[in-house]
């Protein structure tokens, strides 16, 4: 089979040699690479060609597209009947190819689609917290239900084509909507927990609003996870008064202290084996972070959807009275 690894890119000049070092060191070299840069301003391009000796690259420029965009134009330029996709500022294991394509090669039948994993590669205190609070570990992973990041994934190119290629009309989220339309069109998907993506939590509270603002905003736009932002909003509005009748019955704070423990037992639970070895200073910056990332994720999240959600109505009533 002829595989296609994909990528999109944008200002990465920071992480891109990351990425195409560890292209470079694959144990089952791509048989081509296809980048897709939206329009950088920094050297990030001619970082990319300089390593055109090393790596058999394809080079696409597309200004001011999104990253669906940019991975449609990517997918479309390819040859290959595999599609391997990674992103911008990921590090992959030396053996992640050769392991996301195998089902590909030896099952039977074989998958449309092959969930690689995913896992931070924290160079801080700050992003050893990040990693542990919002990124599930492995052992957290039920297969048949798993949803795979865009930045570890193989499909071919004919499920693609079935799903109708990734929304462009999503500025984020476009992963897990695409993943939808796969299981939609009957794809079926396959497992392949060693092929590991590296990649860096966000290093600061601004760019984590951000981004989880964002991701929300792109909820509301898909009309995705209505139940659980539903429950956040209950929790913080029913929360205070719950702390404030707590004054008049004290059983009422030991159900907030359990629902609290409840909530951040995942992410302090992930984080202690990240400890091991760790200053006992950064040892409790780590433990006072994974709260301060949780309520400022949240809060980002409660921002973002309604902004998302009203995008969404605008443009289904501007649809109808066209």
């Amino acid at each position: 089979m002829r595989v296609s690894l994909i990528a999109t890119v944008k200002n990465e000049a920071a992480s891109i040699r990351g990425l195409l070092d560890s292209l470079a060191a694959q144990t089952r070299p791509p048989d081509e690479v296809v980048i897709a840069d939206g329009g950088s301003t920094d050297a990030t391009l001619d970082i990319i060609k300089s390593y055109a000796a090393r790596l058999p690259l394809r080079l696409l420029v597309v200004p001011d597209a999104n990253i669906a965009q940019g991975r449609n134009a990517a997918i479309r330029a390819a040859t290959g009947e595999i599609i391997a996709c990674t992103d911008g500022g990921v590090r992959l294991a030396p053996q992640w190819l050769a392991e996301i394509v195998r089902p590909f090669e030896q099952d039977s039948p074989p998958p449309d689609v092959v969930s690689g994993f995913f896992q931070p590669d924290p160079q801080t205190t700050f992003e050893l917290a990040m990693g542990a609070t919002v990124l599930p570990s492995i052992e957290e992973i039920k297969p048949a239900a798993f949803l795979p990041s865009s930045r570890s994934v193989a499909f071919t190119k004919a499920a693609w084509e079935r799903a109708g290629g990734y929304p462009e009309w999503l500025d984020y989220c476009e992963d897990l909507i695409f993943d939808f339309n796969l299981r939609r069109a009957g794809c079926r998907f396959a497992w392949a927990p060693q092929a590991i993506a590296h990649f860096r939590p966000r290093s600061s509270l601004s760019a984590f609003f951000r981004q989880y603002y964002r991701y929300a905003r792109g909820d509301g736009k898909a009309d995705l996870w209505r139940k659980r932002h539903a429950v956040r909003y209950t929790t913080y509005l029913l929360a205070p008064i719950v702390f404030i009748l707590g004054f008049w019955y004290k059983p009422l704070w030991l159900l907030l202290l359990a629902g609290a423990a409840v909530y951040l037992w995942p992410p302090y639970r992930r984080l202690w084996p990240m400890l091991a070895g760790r200053s006992l200073g950064d040892k409790l910056q780590a433990v006072l972070l994974v709260l301060i990332i949780r309520l400022v994720g949240d809060v980002a999240k409660m921002l973002g959807y309604p902004v998302g959600v009203w995008w969404r109505l605008r443009r289904k009533r501007n649809h109808e009275l066209c």
